[in-house]
């Protein structure tokens, strides 16, 4: 099956860094760090932020407040429990919408001592009083890619009669595959209109970018992400990630400033107390990095030979080629030039011998003093 690669329908990139982000073991954030992301986050683009949960205690109640309060060009959203206090203090907090969460499968209901008929009541219960205070509610299919799929229709048909906006289908544990969740969004597409879908990825699998950009294709009008990837577990939908693979992928515009994505991502790992992987999809330190000899010897003729995309298109500038154990003739030559140095072929390959030496005892690149020493040396 081919899936399509042109997209004719609105997306709206949801971001819950300050949510389910937050929720990483160890991760807090202070006020003004999650002030300043939602103004980041807002300001690259995001039209909608899941803020937080106000019924979490007072801190929470007063940072979603806040953020709230910074009048935001964008849709601060409040999570909830399918408990109407819930709903009241995200009404409280004077949020533009809320989103309330129920189990679908059988696993994360019977884990509650409820049962399928007390998920359905509950829909209407909480969505009666949501409709009264939002214009917007949202109501989230926990465990969807778990879930018996003749229960699942009637969760979504008990939710379009409620009169909820948007059903936001998650893949809680992250075993869903692209191709199940296409399947999955086309089927429930053919069957229900006048409602949004989004879908909520967890990365457990490795498989959160790839199975968003499938729902995407398959009719999502929604899509949930994080900065960084941060959250529970193995994380989310990486913010950066899905921006980028639309982009080049599908040839789909998210509506993001990409150049702004790596102040994001830097914002957010100094935030979370995270540091990123080198090898980190988009943002990583070292994915504009390239020591082996053929690749550089190419890359110096035309970048495009091995990147995707040019680091400026997410706020980067280029760094200089590694030297390092796989190194060429064409990397000591382009590194001695950037010293002001011209050596010849025969030179470069008698250097090479002490770069391979060096890197191989001390498991790193080459400093330039080292390269300078080399060069004297020989």
């Amino acid at each position: 099956m081919l899936l399509p690669k042109t997209i004719f329908h609105p997306v709206t990139v949801i971001d819950t860094t300050l949510r389910d982000g937050e929720q990483a073991p160890g991760v807090a954030f202070s006020l003004e760090e999650k002030l300043e992301i939602a103004q980041n986050l807002c300001s690259a683009g995001i039209k909608e932020i899941e803020a937080g949960i106000p019924a979490a205690g007072s801190q929470e109640f007063d940072s979603v407040k806040a953020i709230v309060e910074l009048g935001l060009r964008c849709r601060v959203t409040a999570w909830c429990r399918a408990v109407l206090d819930d709903i009241k203090a995200a009404a409280d907090c004077g949020v533009d919408a809320v989103h309330f969460s129920l189990p679908v499968s059988d696993i994360q209901i019977n884990a509650l001592g409820k049962t399928r008929k007390w998920v359905l009541n509950r829909i209407a219960v909480i969505a009666g009083r949501a409709n009264r205070m939002f214009d917007y509610v949202s109501l989230g299919a926990q465990d969807a890619s778990r879930a018996d799929s003749k229960f699942l229709d009637e969760f979504i048909d008990a939710a379009y009669y409620a009169g909820i906006k948007r059903i936001r289908f998650a893949d809680t544990v992250g075993i869903w595959n692209p191709l199940e969740i296409y399947l999955s969004f086309s089927r429930i597409r053919s069957r229900v209109s006048g409602i949004d879908l989004g879908f909520h990825g967890h990365n457990d699998l490795g498989m959160a970018t790839a199975n968003a950009l499938a729902a995407i294709q398959a009719g999502a009008t929604a899509v949930d992400v994080t900065v960084n990837g941060l959250g529970e577990r193995a994380g989310n939908t990486a913010l950066e990630q899905l921006v980028m693979a639309a982009k080049l992928c599908l040839d789909f515009d998210c509506g993001i400033d990409t150049e702004k994505l790596c102040g994001l991502s830097k914002l957010v790992a100094q935030a979370s107390g995270r540091e990123l992987s080198p090898s980190q999809p988009i943002t990583g330190s070292s994915v504009f990095s390239h020591e082996s000899g053929i690749h550089v010897n190419s890359m110096i003729k035309d970048d495009k030979t091995y990147e995707p995309f040019a680091p400026d298109m997410i706020g980067r500038v280029r760094g200089d080629y590694v030297l390092g154990k796989h190194s060429g003739r064409s990397n000591v030559i382009h590194a001695m030039a950037g010293m002001g140095i011209s050596v010849g072929a025969d030179q470069a390959g008698k250097m090479l011998d002490g770069i391979k030496c060096i890197t191989a005892r001390h498991k790193r690149p080459i400093s330039p003093e080292e390269l300078l020493h080399i060069y004297k040396t020989i």
